[in-house]
């Protein structure tokens, strides 16, 4: 056999034995694999709060990939904190409505559809009419969620939440007053309170103004009167023309009365 049959055997018999070798290595370096991710499974599973540790640090890590990559914190979940709804998914009523309000008040239709269908919700369980209650919120804050009268109202209905808090305690605290639908729930339980109690709506606006002590509610009762009657014609169909909206703040009566205030004050 000349040297180069044999060089050439030699080197094939190398290579070949390298290549078994690589492949005794790589299958081994699987099947290990494949035992740590058992034991590691198996661990997980009997510890719980290894694996609860393990989510949390994920997160973490995913968190702070996704800070270095976009700059904030994306929040996947952030779609069911806001107080939206497409109009066009209302009863043909409520839409006309949400509409009605998004242009005269210059909101975003979505927001306000939301607010209409709570509106009509609460009126079935309340028997209030929902065009009243939309056009308290109107009246009293212009559909600003964030507004605040003077004398501490706030929110859209322009609850006084010093006064009302324990309405607010099944909705987790006063700070719920700036949720745009507990307000609406709250405020729609105030006037409810004050109309019972004044025996009639136009006593009942009065009360909920807390103009009950004063000689006149400076034309509150007859502006939500208006507007309430205008959004009963949006929603019967009317092509009803828009008026400049002006907001009447709450006020506190000139004798303030303890054994009233809770109701008068809203």
């Amino acid at each position: 056999m000349t040297a180069f049959k044999r060089l050439g055997l030699g080197l094939r018999t190398f290579a070949a034995d390298v290549a078994q070798g690589f492949f005794e290595i790589t299958h081994n370096g699987f099947a290990l694999l494949g035992l740590a991710v058992m034991f590691a499974t198996i661990t997980l599973v009997a510890r719980p709060e290894l694996r609860q540790a393990g989510e949390v640090k994920l997160m973490s890590w995913l968190q702070n990939r996704q800070i270095a990559i976009t700059g904030f914190v994306v929040e996947v979940d952030a779609i069911e904190r806001a107080t939206a709804a497409n109009p066009k998914d209302l009863p043909k009523q409520q839409a006309a409505v949400a509409y009605w309000l998004s242009k005269k008040y210059r909101v975003a239709p979505e927001p306000l559809s939301a607010l209409v269908a709570e509106a009509y919700e609460i009126g079935k369980r309340t028997q209030l009419d929902p065009t009243l209650l939309l056009a308290v919120m109107a009246v009293e804050s212009g559909f600003n969620p964030f507004a605040q009268s003077p004398v501490g109202a706030q929110g859209l209905m322009q609850v006084m939440t010093r006064v009302h808090s324990d309405k607010y305690e099944s909705f987790g605290g006063k700070f719920a007053a700036f949720d745009p639908l507990t307000n609406l729930r709250v405020g729609a339980k105030v006037l409810q309170e004050c109309i019972d109690r004044a025996g009639s709506l136009e006593g009942g606006l009065r009360f909920y103004v807390g103009a009950a002590n004063l000689d006149d509610d400076s034309g509150y009762g007859a502006k939500v009167l208006a507007e309430h009657a205008r959004l009963q014609q949006v929603a019967s169909g009317r092509a009803v023309p828009f008026l400049t909206p002006q907001v009447i703040p709450v006020t506190a009566p000139a004798k303030p009365d303890v054994s009233t205030e809770k109701v008068a004050l809203s």
